[in-house]
């Protein structure tokens, strides 16, 4: 009997899952706290927790995680120079540190613009090779020519031996500075990549797991862990994605949407036909726009752990997670103690940071840069939990919440707070950790509000009901602004919202929620049997896809037609349509199959499929002075 394990790294907990390959059930789970900075031994707890019995015949395993996306919020990526080739105009503020512009690219129809400039390349590779850990390249046009990134490409390597990453590779989109930031990133996850990764296989080897090794992408397909080293870009966002996958497999729902509640936030998405929806502009991460593919989310900052604090007899939730008060009781021995025998600010002082359920403890990790202030700050929060009045007193002089939220940021210091958690524990429908510690925060909080501990747990409860609900329709009403949506759902009205697809709910808690969901909206609810692990599921049943596009064009240069060709191979020139056609046919199911072939599927699983669309001079047919050929190929990876 075979196995495959997948497992999901996600922003507070990280999950893994055994699925018998033979009838695809799902025969073990378990969940374990995410482990920051290192991942690495969160993903050991999760494996730890399975039935060891099952893990010699794992033949395949699957990763989903949020590596890049972390590594990128909190810009910890290595150093990295970017070389800009051809007709490129800058923001005068570009985030990128390190980056050059030289002469060269080429022009719409992939003939040669400018000349390229090597010896600019070769005076700035000279200058920066011992300060950086990679190169990225980026040419003007390159997706109709990449002869010049390529040809820098070799130059660099010949002079600095280090990785470089060209934009062409990584997309075929228009848009050559964006190319150059998703080759700029990419550069800066390699080095981090490698590490995670054979610390993977290290830790599965280690196990007695034979086993091929894959990683879910952003898009919701799977690929080969050497294409993962390649192109860790690609695995930004891939846990919503797992999400999305793991929602469609549990539920047995090729269409549906899905609403998957986490620590941190909430995010909603669509499947429709098996496939996920995907968003044409490519990926947005901390501000940076790239050209990655990526499924097409919702996402709100409001989670299970997300900080419930009162100010002007008003309760609010989030944007900030915390560890919960239930979590805290178990992990930090006498925090009970010290939660009962907290000051309760004056309402005058009541702000996010001043809370009477708001502590604060050291993550232990390192940062250079700091003030002496902060330094001050950070030698009073300790191991163990310190509330703000706590740090005042020991401190001696005025303390500003400013100051601690600058260490939170810098992810130096965690804090601890009253959590949607704590709510559903308080009201009996959730309790994984010390119930008890909960009910002490919200009896705390229930004094400063108009509320009692119940009713305050039941209001919180159905504002994170009332959130999923906006994110949905908010997702499925593209276009139309969230104010009227949150006005409907929020207003007495004789209607509602009906919503036309099955709605899965992933997450720990989300049963808990589906009464209050039914409320707001007219759908069919769903919360599948393992929804609290439905990501680690989606990292594993996520499909071997691969999209390839070849654009024919007609081009007329001293009044000759001439046929040309752009395919991610280059460019080539025919004297017919139907050459061109030909050849493209036959390139981009080669294409194709090689992919899906040194992604480990089977050739006999693999189903390729062409879509073309022809733009004509008329309506009466004729050639065609254009032809988009669209080819995807799909196939579901075997142990």
């Amino acid at each position: 009997m075979h196995y495959s394990l997948g497992i999901d790294a996600g922003g507070t907990y990280t999950d893994a899952v055994i699925i018998r390959n033979s009838d695809r059930e799902v025969i073990d789970t378990h969940k374990a706290l995410t482990t920051y900075p290192d991942l690495l031994k969160g993903i050991e707890n999760a494996i730890d927790g399975l039935n060891g019995k099952y893990l010699p015949d794992v033949k395949l395993v699957s990763v989903s995680t949020t590596l890049a996306t972390n590594t990128i919020l909190e810009k910890t990526g290595y150093p990295v120079a970017l070389i800009l080739i051809g007709k490129h105009a800058l923001a005068g503020s570009t985030p990128i540190q390190e980056f050059t512009v030289v002469t060269g690219g080429h022009n719409l129809n992939g003939t040669e613009d400018e000349r390229l400039d090597t010896e600019a390349i070769k005076e700035y590779v000279s200058k920066v090779k011992d300060t950086v850990s990679a190169f990225a390249v980026s040419s003007y046009f390159s997706i109709r020519n990449p002869d010049h990134e390529l040809r820098a490409k070799e130059l660099i390597t010949s002079m600095a031996g280090l990785p470089v990453v060209c934009g062409h590779e990584l997309s075929q989109d228009l848009g050559a500075y964006e190319r150059g930031i998703t080759a700029y990133l990419n550069a800066q996850l390699l080095p981090i990549a490698h590490h995670f990764i054979d610390s993977i296989i290290s830790d599965i080897r280690k196990r007695g797991i034979d086993a091929k090794l894959m990683m879910l992408k952003c898009d919701g397909s799977v690929i080969s862990i050497e294409e993962a080293l390649e192109k860790p870009i690609e695995s930004v966002f891939s846990g919503p994605a797992a999400s999305l996958m793991g929602a469609s497999f549990l539920s047995r729902s090729d269409t549906c949407a899905v609403i998957d509640v986490g620590g941190t936030s909430t995010d909603v998405s669509l499947t429709h036909g098996g496939f996920p929806e995907l968003v044409d502009t490519g990926a947005v991460v901390g501000g940076w726009h790239t050209k990655v593919k990526a499924i097409r989310m919702e996402t709100s900052a409001m989670g299970g752990d997300s900080h419930v604090w009162i100010r002007n007899r008003a309760v609010n939730i989030g944007p900030r997670r915390v560890v919960p008060l239930c979590l805290a009781a178990v992990k930090y021995p006498g925090f009970k103690e010290l939660l009962k025998s907290g000051r309760t600010p004056s309402r005058v002082q009541l702000a996010e940071s001043i809370q009477p359920t708001k502590f604060f403890v050291s993550t232990g990790k390192e940062c250079s840069g700091l003030g002496e202030y902060e330094k001050e700050i950070l030698a009073i929060i300790g191991e163990e939990p310190v509330s703000i009045n706590d740090i005042f007193w020991k401190l001696g002089k005025p303390l500003s919440p400013d100051h601690i939220d600058s260490l939170i940021q810098k992810r130096l210091v965690q804090a601890i707070g009253f959590t949607p958690t704590d709510a559903l524990h308080v009201l009996g429908e959730y309790t994984e950790w010390d119930s008890e510690a909960s009910m002490i925060g919200a009896n705390l909080l229930a004094r400063l509000t108009p509320m009692n501990e119940h009713e305050l747990c039941r209001k919180v409860k159905k504002e994170v009901a009332l959130n999923m609900a906006l994110s949905l329709m908010g997702y499925l009403l593209e276009g139309v602004e969230r104010q009227a949506i949150e006005k409907i759902l929020r207003g007495d009205y004789f209607s509602q919202f009906k919503v036309n697809v099955p709605v899965v709910l992933l997450g720990g808690p989300v049963r808990a929620y589906v009464d209050e969901l039914g409320q707001l909206i007219d759908a069919q609810i769903i919360v599948p049997d393992h929804a609290e692990v439905g990501n680690a599921v989606g990292a594993l049943v996520g499909k071997g896809i691969k999209r390839i596009e070849i654009l024919i064009k007609s081009f007329y240069e001293r009044s000759q037609r001439s046929i040309l060709v752009f395919s991610p191979e280059g460019r080539m020139q025919f004297a017919t349509h139907q050459e061109a056609l030909e050849y493209a046919k036959k390139l981009g199911n080669r294409l194709i199959l090689d992919y899906m072939v040194d992604s480990g599927i089977e050739y006999e699983d693999i189903d390729i499929t062409v879509k073309s669309e022809d733009i004509a001079m008329d309506d009466n047919g004729g050639t065609p002075i254009e032809t988009r050929m669209v080819f995807m190929g799909v196939g579901i990876p075997k142990a």
